[in-house]
This record gives structure tokens, C-alpha cells and sequence, in this order.
């Protein structure tokens, strides 16, 4: 009467002092080398892996239980066996993930430009997605071949696997295409997590990449969920594919008279007080003219697209005061007279 409590208690006494121990290991593991990330990101291993010892610990007692029970019921045992199945699927998928993760954190910190760093993050995303994908797949599939009336039919299932492959190919038609559009996107480096795009007109950042569709975050934090194939089989503008930095740009229809000059020096002056100028390039030229007016456009460089647009926002205005306080004759005019 009290041997299943004695080994029900011995199997979770194992199965924390094993979870303790591997535990304690990385720990000493991640302070001994803290330059990897990969022993700490394992710790996040500890559930599945104690699941998986508990669920071996008690399939490994079932024959000694059916020596002395030989007639016992073998619900348990098969539960058991699903409990460890799944268990191994999830430690599977948990190990995968810190080992991508760690690569990732490990390559960031090697790596200084921000584009390639999108580029790899967008991979390694789209891989881990992949993999926890095919575990699944394959989790269930070894769970279900462990009842007994699956593997009878499983002949049938081979036989007419051409036709149900074909079926489903044409009824999934749009899902992988979406599939192996997210693929070429996340290793022909069209777009990456982070990068700044125009789609339809609409200007945003894109936020998510999964296998079938893409999250891109607008301006007024609404996200526009897109089908990677549209990335695939559509133009769109991206950007930052080369180089995270933007140039802005401020247009001014300006009266002939403007002393472009002064107005030169001032927007240089502003452009060394503001915090988001990141001083590499910038320049005031009179592109255009018409009877009444000149265009004077101002550029100047920013690290981001949202720096970019926040100070083509603050140059216009400050440009634009300048003028009004002290050269208010060089805003345009609409001239009646000669």
C-alpha cells in the first residue's frame, strides 16, 4: 500500500535534487564566464527538464510495478509516456531558443553596426520560429503513433500520402507561400526587425516578422499587419536597409529677397544646439525658382528615422522664426504692385 507513495515521493525528491544541481551548475558556469550568455539563458530549462526526469523516473519503475501488478491497467503508463513526449519537445525547444538567443546577445556585443546586427536578429528570429514549428510537428506525430490504433492505419496513411499531399499543397497554397516568403525575407535581407518602410503610403516601423505575416508599428502606434508574400511580390521603400541614419529635409518657399547667407549660418547654429544632429552631414542650397518665390531646401543628418522626422519638424520652425523676427520681408509675399 504505502510503495506507490514511497516511490511517487522518491521520484519528486530525484527530480528536484536533479533540477537543484543542473541548476547550481550553470549558475557557477554563468559567473565563471560571463562573457556567455548562453549558461544563463539554459536556466530557463529547469521546468522542462524536471518534467522530462520525473515522467523517465516513473516509466522506469512501470516494469517492476507490472511484475507485482500484472494486471494492472496501462492508462497510466501510456499518460506517462505522453507527459515525457511532450516534455522533450518543450526541453527541445527551450534548449533551441537559448542557443539562438545566446548567439544573438553574443553577436551584439561583437558587432557595432546596427544594420547587420537587424540583418542577424531577423534571422535568427525567423529560424527560432522554424524550429519550434517542425518540434511541434514532430512532437505530435511521435505522440500519436504511441496509440495503437494509429499505427494500424498507418499503412493506409503511406499509401495515400501522394494524394493527400497534393490536396493539401493547392488548400495551403497562400499559407506557404507566405511560408517561404517570410524564409526569403528573413535571409535575402530585403527587410529586418527595425527597419523604417513605406507601405501603401503609410510610414512605420517593423516591429514582428513571424512565417506568415509581417507587424509594421505607424507613427500614431497602430500596427499594420502585412502578408510577407507582399514584401516578396510588391515594391516598397525601406529606408534603413544600408544605413540606419537618415537624411531630413526642409523645404522653404521663400521670397527673393531671403539673404540666404545669414539663413545659412543661422540653420548651422541651430543644428549645433540640437541633441538629435548627429554632425555628419548638412547643407542650405536655393534648389528651385519661380516668379515669386525661390525653394531653399535645408538637410541635415539624424541616427534614426524618428530623430530625423523630430528634427526636420524643430529646423522648420526655428528657420521659419528666424525669418519672421528678423527678415520678415523674405517670407513670400503675393505682390499686386510693381
Amino acid at each position: 500500500m504505502f510503495r506507490p507513495l514511497i516511490s511517487l515521493l522518491a521520484t519528486v525528491a530525484a527530480t528536484l535534487a536533479i533540477g537543484w544541481i543542473v541548476d547550481r551548475s550553470l549558475q557557477r558556469l554563468a559567473a565563471r564566464e560571463p562573457d556567455a550568455p548562453l549558461w544563463a539563458q539554459l536556466r530557463r530549462c529547469r521546468v522542462p527538464l524536471q518534467l522530462v526526469v520525473a515522467s523517465a523516473l516513473l516509466l522506469a519503475a512501470q516494469p517492476i510495478w507490472r511484475a507485482l501488478h500484472p494486471h494492472r491497467d496501462e492508462g497510466p503508463h501510456h499518460l506517462v509516456l505522453l507527459v515525457l513526449l511532450a516534455s522533450l519537445g518543450w526541453l527541445t525547444a527551450r534548449v533551441v531558443a537559448a542557443v539562438l538567443d545566446a548567439l544573438l546577445s553574443r553577436y551584439e556585443g561583437r558587432v557595432d553596426d546596427p544594420a547587420r546586427v537587424q540583418r542577424v536578429h531577423t534571422q535568427i528570429s525567423m529560424l527560432r520560429r522554424v524550429a519550434d514549428a517542425v518540434i511541434v510537428v514532430v512532437t505530435v506525430a511521435v505522440m500519436l503513433l504511441t496509440f495503437s490504433a494509429m499505427r494500424t492505419v498507418g499503412a493506409g496513411l503511406l499509401a495515400s500520402a501522394g494524394i493527400i499531399g497534393i490536396v493539401a499543397g493547392i488548400a495551403a497554397q497562400s499559407t506557404l507561400g507566405n511560408f517561404f516568403a517570410g524564409l526569403q525575407i528573413a535571409f535575402g535581407d530585403t527587410v529586418r526587425i527595425g527597419d523604417t518602410v513605406v507601405v501603401d503610403g503609410q510610414q512605420g516601423t517593423v516591429e514582428e516578422i513571424t512565417l506568415s505575416y509581417l507587424v509594421v508599428r505607424l507613427w500614431d502606434y497602430r500596427r499594420l499587419i502585412v502578408p510577407v508574400s507582399y514584401f516578396v511580390n510588391k515594391p516598397f521603400e525601406n529606408w534603413t536597409r544600408r544605413d540606419p541614419g537618415l537624411l531630413a529635409a526642409v523645404l522653404l518657399h521663400l521670397d527673393h529677397s531671403t539673404p540666404v547667407d545669414d539663413l545659412r549660418a543661422t540653420l548651422r547654429a541651430h543644428l549645433d544646439r540640437h541633441p538629435l544632429w548627429d554632425g555628419a552631414e548638412w547643407a542650405l542650397q536655393v534648389t528651385d525658382t519661380t516668379p515669386s518665390t525661390i525653394v531653399v531646401r535645408a538637410t541635415m543628418t539624424a541616427r534614426t528615422p524618428d530623430d530625423a522626422a523630430q528634427l526636420r519638424f524643430d529646423i522648420r520652425e526655428q528657420l521659419i522664426a528666424y525669418l519672421r523676427d528678423e527678415h520678415p520681408r523674405a517670407l513670400p509675399r503675393l505682390r499686386t504692385t510693381d
